[in-house]
């Protein structure tokens, strides 16, 4: 175990050595980037009504001039540190931003897109209230982008840069939330095979649409989350919630296995969140957080009791700390997850890490 810690702290000061170096040297010509708040760069800002965003202070603390940018984050995200790690500045711009633009999608040469929604799911009636974009509208919002590529570059061109590009997607775990405070009753296997029914549409579609490398996140120890161990007496995860995401890991395991063994050229890397995050939060010390129970931003018991905003509490060592609000992680915690998605062992991306898979050719 202490190998592990040992060799996953490596990873974040090799980040720091060749960061400069790798910005210059993109190893995928796009990165096209789907799911939930986990990777959201700022979608829901751009959707009137949507109550899901973090376009206000503190959200972005961190961040360039101390801007809330729609990241649920006191700075970067995941998203931005593998785009980081993959050659570029951060995360491509999210697709209604782009949208919104004099020039709109026709620009000639676009380096990706990120579509992800802050509240989205697996199924399109997870937070549907909320007003976010579903999965289904992200794959079709892809498909316009593809369309228009297509339009000004040609087929020909699109399919091979496409072919080559890095399609990542982190979604899962607001469908597990909506599973627990719905009280359904649905037997918990029969509501994983749905959304694995679910995941592998969507993968299916963006193969029949170009996509061929892919770069699957699945959902961390989401029980251990601040605002979900409010509900626990002894303070403790609640273990139920980490039950369904081990199962939800295991489900998906074997359907990446079975799609790749059926779409020909298809690669993948699957990353285990719910190891990574778990193996912090049991033995923090080496990675350098001082608290993995407390939300950096909130207030109330464990911080947690009210979102992350401008009238918040706000902890002033926020590197110390793994969560930065009720259910999402800190900036430091987001690079650390990403450097070790990016050229971590087997024990936390398999079959290749995303290193490996952005450069196979």
């Amino acid at each position: 175990m202490e190998n592990i810690y040992a060799s996953s702290l490596l990873f974040v000061m090799l980040f720091i050595a060749t960061f400069t170096i790798q910005l210059a040297n993109a190893t995928v010509p796009a990165i096209y980037i789907f799911g939930d708040s986990t990777a959201d760069v700022g979608t829901n800002t751009y959707i009137p009504g949507s109550t899901a965003r973090a376009d206000f202070p503190f959200n972005g603390v961190d961040f360039t001039h101390s801007r809330p940018t729609g990241r649920f984050s006191n700075g970067l995200n995941s998203a931005d540190f593998l785009a980081k790690l993959m050659g570029f500045k951060r995360s491509p711009q999210p697709y209604l931003f782009l949208l919104s633009l004099p020039s709109g999608l026709k620009r000639h040469k676009h380096r990706g897109v990120n579509f992800a929604s802050g509240g989205a799911g697996l199924l399109d009636v997870t937070n549907e209230a909320m007003k976010v974009v579903s999965m289904t509208k992200q794959i079709e919002q892809f498909i316009i982008v593809r369309n228009n590529r297509v339009a000004i570059t040609g087929p020909n061109e699109t399919e091979t840069m496409l072919s080559k590009s890095l399609f990542c997607i982190s979604v899962g775990s607001n469908d597990i939330f909506g599973y627990f405070s719905s009280n359904r009753t649905i037997p918990p296997d029969l509501f994983i095979a749905n959304l694995m029914r679910q995941y592998e549409a969507y993968i299916k579609t963006l193969y029949n649409f170009g996509a061929r490398k892919f770069g699957i996140i699945s959902i961390p120890p989401i029980g251990c989350c601040p605002a979900q161990k409010l509900f626990n007496a002894t303070g403790g995860c609640l273990e139920g919630m980490n039950d369904f995401a081990r199962a939800f890991h295991f489900a998906l395991d074997n359907l990446l296995r079975k799609i790749s063994s059926e779409l020909p050229e298809t690669k993948y890397s699957l990353g285990n969140s719910y190891e990574m995050t778990i193996n912090v939060i049991q033995n923090p010390a080496p990675f350098n957080f001082k608290d993995v129970e407390t939300a950096c931003c909130g207030a109330g018991r464990l911080n947690a009791e009210t979102p992350c905003n401008r009238t918040a509490n706000l902890c002033a060592n926020r590197n110390e700390y793994l969560f930065w609000d009720l259910f999402h992680p800190t900036q430091n915690a987001s690079q650390l997850a990403a450097v070790t998605l990016y050229d971590g062992p087997t024990k936390f991306v398999t079959p290749i890490n995303f290193r490996q898979l952005a450069e196979d050719n």
